[in-house]
This record gives structure tokens, C-alpha cells and sequence, in this order.
């Protein structure tokens, strides 16, 4: 070691400076640098380029309801009733998703107020293994809708997945009839079901519970479809349009009533509420 080297190393303020793994996030679409702090206070959306981030359950939550709402216990299933095994068991990847989550599952509900209007609002968090539906988010998803009806008032379903979770096979595929019915029950009370679409909505979750509602919202620039662009374009042997699948040419083509930036969500669910709410509250 040098002489140099020694005394540089002796000095305390010559040490190396350490900064933290979590100080900068990428923006996915604009790649600019973002500071963490900045992105989180904003709501996970790019100051620069408008692009809406990823939300996690608690987050979405506390975006959209009151202060003090109430968080609904996560119902308990049956965990890999399949004995599911693929390059990993499936309750390996169960422990693997909730040591990076606060939530045993992908599917969350809270019950409160939006703005003093009552709600319970449903998060479908992409997080947890990419918010896919399997027996848990269809018993939470269901649990939610039973309070809204206890409560009579609007049940909101955030969605955000990339469809039926593969380990769990048909018991998986069974919550989308079962989710449907509770929308069904909803609209028999005249309850308001209003659905907001979040960046990725697609597979089985499109095909129930996220395209059954009274009112559809998308977010800004949101990934919302069934199947994906390359099986379609490969079945139809036909290029697709520009922007395909994407909130706004959904809007365009009528499957979605109105996008609406993460700003402005939570006003407009309030007006939304006040337009829908049963006859009897009014």
C-alpha cells in the first residue's frame, strides 16, 4: 500500500460515501433518473413524462380512502391445494412473494369513505405475484363485495394482473364465476360496482370481474386485454393498430368510460358516488 493510500484511508473525512440501494428509481418510459422521495410523494407518476407507475395496495389505498378507514382481514384458503411444482414449489414462491409484501396475498380491501362518501375499495396488487387470481384474491375479492353489501354502499375494484394463477390450475379459474356472481348480487341491491383499471389488467381478471362494471376507469396508458398482442396478432395474421390494448384506445373504441390521471382519481370517485349512490342514501 502506498504512503498515500494509508493517510487517505486514516482520514476520517476521506472515507467512502454510502448511498442507499433505494435513492433513485428509472422511470420505465422516459428512463430519467428520479429521485425515490419525489416519485413516491407524486404517486409513482414520472414528473417528466406523465407516466403512471405501479402502485402497492397500501399505497393505493390510502390514495383513494379517508383517513381511518378500516383494512378487512385476509380470509384464509387452502395454500397449494395442488401440490404444485414447477422450477420452484409453489409454497416456496407464496414465502418468496410475502417476504417482500406486507399482505399474504394480492388482493386487499378497505373499508371507509371516499371524501365522506362511503366505499370499500378492493386492490388487486401486482406485486404479489403479479396480482394473479387464485382462490385468496377471489375469497377477498368476494369478502369485499359482502361488506359493501352489509354496508349498502359503492364497492370500487382497483385491478392490476396478469391473469388466473397457473399453481393453483381450474380452482383458480373458478373465481371468475364466483367473482361475477358478487357483482351480480351487487347490481341486484343497486349498489354501485365501479371498476378501475390499472397498468397491467389482463387475462382471466379482464375476462370477470374487471370489465363488469357500472363504470369503467382506466389510468393513463394502461395495458388492458385478454389475450396478448402477440397470440392475437399471430391468430389474426394481421398487424395491430398503434396503441392497442393501451387505455386510451380503449376509451376510443368505447370498452372504457373515461381515463383519468391518479390526481384526479380519488375527485372523481367522489363525484362518481354522489351520481351512483342508492336511491335510498340519497
Amino acid at each position: 500500500m502506498s504512503w498515500i493510500s494509508k493517510v487517505r484511508n486514516s482520514l476520517p473525512f476521506m472515507t467512502k460515501r454510502e448511498t442507499p440501494d433505494n435513492l433513485w428509481v428509472k422511470c420505465p418510459k422516459c428512463q430519467e433518473m428520479l429521485f425515490a422521495q419525489e416519485y413516491e410523494e407524486n404517486q409513482s407518476v414520472c414528473p417528466r413524462c406523465d407516466h403512471h407507475g405501479r402502485l402497492g395496495a397500501d399505497q393505493r389505498l390510502a390514495s383513494l380512502l379517508d383517513e381511518g378507514f378500516e383494512m378487512l382481514s385476509q380470509p384464509e384458503v387452502s395454500e397449494d391445494p395442488l401440490k404444485f411444482r414447477d422450477t420452484k414449489k409453489y409454497t416456496d414462491r407464496l414465502k418468496q412473494a410475502r417476504a417482500k409484501n406486507p399482505h399474504r396475498d394480492a388482493f386487499s380491501v378497505g373499508s371507509g369513505a371516499i371524501e365522506g362518501r362511503p366505499a370499500v375499495v378492493g386492490v388487486q396488487d401486482f406485486g404479489f405475484m403479479g396480482g394473479s387470481m387464485g382462490m385468496a384474491v377471489g375469497t377477498a375479492f368476494c369478502a369485499g363485495a359482502e361488506r359493501a353489501l352489509s354496508r349498502k354502499c359503492a364497492y370500487i375494484v382497483v385491478t392490476a394482473a396478469g391473469g388466473a394463477r397457473m399453481q393453483e390450475g381450474i380452482l383458480s379459474l373458478m373465481q371468475m364465476p364466483k367473482a361475477t356472481v358478487m357483482t351480480r348480487r351487487l347490481k341486484e341491491a343497486g349498489l354501485p360496482y365501479i371498476v378501475v383499471l390499472a397498468d397491467p389488467t389482463t387475462g382471466g381478471v379482464t375476462a370477470s370481474y374487471a370489465m363488469l362494471g357500472d363504470v369503467q376507469i382506466a389510468e393513463p396508458g394502461a395495458l388492458i386485454g385478454f389475450a396478448g398482442q402477440r397470440v392475437i396478432q399471430d391468430t389474426i395474421r394481421e398487424s395491430l393498430p398503434e396503441g392497442f390494448q393501451r387505455a386510451e384506445y380503449l376509451h376510443k373504441h368505447g370498452m372504457v368510460d373515461m381515463v383519468v390521471h391518479r390526481k384526479e382519481l380519488r375527485s372523481k370517485l367522489a363525484t362518481l358516488l354522489d351520481y351512483l349512490r342508492p336511491a335510498q342514501a340519497a
